[in-house]
């Protein structure tokens, strides 16, 4: 793809007739296009998907004939569930490969690690443009590789294959990468988009409990502040795709498709528009204005959809204080969480903490708050003074709320 450069010299009168131009202004436009889709049974030997992914015309064999080379980097636990198959693809799709095994979990999200992903690129001997490596994990392990592949060599192409439900519908779709450094979290990335991501929900299958729901909340955060119609999905069949872990029902029942499809679509919608976030009004940054910290403060405690379910519940209810929702849908928001086993509350969220992941969010923000709130179900308006008081009565209802759920599972159970 052909970049479109224009050089402009200084403004005239600047020199006088006959003297070196000594001031430039180097404008250039660099198209950008990636292709996210869904890829179902992605590692079956007969599908071309992965393969053909992200490939250009390459490098050929001393004897003249096309090579595909690919180094795939895979997180641990999914190379110990999936490593055969992936070699086994490589293997019939006659790919001349190298499986790189990176532990990836949110204590691991490093720069440290990002040198371990470089080192394997260049152990491997990349070619520059044509040998994308290929990503296989969870969004953090996306984060690494991104990462790692936007620095070396100054741009190198990659594929994202997400086996995790954040990483389908999150962090497996946008331009960003990112580590976290020292007790901040992504505060050192880059704009890298893939070159592809190829979705399979069939990796929910393996799956835990826990990590589904973890990714239900970035799904209900699309559902909250843009798509009505996927939080009454999400109402109605929530419960039932955690436990089915998104599977196809006998009767064809598919609920989980359009639940995933929504979710990417109502993600993609709001990031292209916005690609480098020259915006920082982002409806997307809903359930991530308080929860970076808390997320970093309570590792390993806390997974990062469950640190977003915190942050979306204190807003919610902040919201209803200042009549942008009611009562009802206010109940509805908070028991859907709890029934998608998201939490509400946590013995982080009191004044101080708060206070500051607020005002860290408003320095990541250029000094302005920039909050967005939900307005009723499917909506959401942005405000820039959200108060401490606010703030701190908020947490003390999802106390309440949460000290009433405790004590009546309780009574259920004597």
């Amino acid at each position: 793809m052909r970049n479109h450069q224009e050089t402009i010299p200084a403004p005239a009168g600047l020199f006088t007739s006959g003297d070196p131009v000594r001031a430039w202004t180097v404008s250039t436009t660099k198209p950008i296009s990636y292709q996210v889709s869904f890829a179902p049974r992605v590692l079956d030997p007969d599908n071309p998907a992965l393969v053909s992914a992200g490939a250009t015309t390459g490098a050929r064999s001393t004897t003249g004939g096309a090579r595909t080379r690919r180094l795939l980097v895979v997180e641990a636990r999914v190379y110990e569930l999936y490593g055969d198959r992936i070699r086994a693809y490589a293997d019939a799709n006659r790919i001349d490969h190298t499986m790189y095994v990176l532990p990836a979990h949110e204590r691991l999200k490093t720069m440290e690690s990002v040198f371990r992903v470089a080192g394997a690129m260049d152990h491997f001997g990349i070619a520059r443009r044509c040998e994308p490596v290929i990503a296989v994990g969870g969004g953090v392990l996306l984060d690494i590789v991104g990462l790692a592949c936007s620095l070396y060599r100054r741009s190198t192409p990659y594929v994202r294959v997400p086996t995790t439900l954040i990483g389908l519908v999150d962090a497996g779709v946008g331009a960003k990468t990112g580590v976290n450094f020292g007790p901040h979290k992504n505060r050192l990335g880059t704009y890298h988009p893939a070159d592809a991501t190829l979705l399979d929900p069939s990796f929910l299958g393996t799956l835990g409990r826990r990590h589904l729901s973890n990714g239900m909340a970035e799904i209900l955060k699309i559902g909250l502040i843009k798509d009505r119609r996927l939080f009454d999905l999400l109402d109605q069949h929530g419960e039932r795709l955690i436990v089915e872990r998104f599977a196809r029902t006998a009767q064809g029942d598919a609920p989980g498709d359009e639940v995933l499809a929504r979710a990417v679509h109502g993600m993609l919608q709001e990031l292209q528009p916005n690609l480098w976030e020259h915006e920082l009004e982002r409806v997307v940054d809903y359930g991530h204005s308080f929860s970076p910290t808390l997320e970093m403060r309570a590792l390993p405690a806390l997974l990062h959809g469950e640190a977003v379910s915190l942050d979306m519940a204190l807003t919610t209810v902040v919201a209803w204080q200042r009549g942008l929702t009611d009562a009802s849908r206010r109940d509805q928001v908070l028991n859907l969480m709890s029934r998608l086993r998201l939490p509400v509350w946590h013995p982080l969220c009191e004044p101080d903490v708060l206070a500051d992941a607020l005002a860290d969010t408003v320095r990541h923000r250029d000094g302005s708050q920039r909050l967005p709130l939900p307005v009723g179900i499917g909506d959401a308006v942005f405000v820039n003074n959200l108060t401490a008081s606010e703030i701190t009565s908020a947490a003390q209802l999802l106390r309440e709320h949460q000290r009433r759920r405790d004590t009546a599972r309780e009574v259920r159970h004597a």
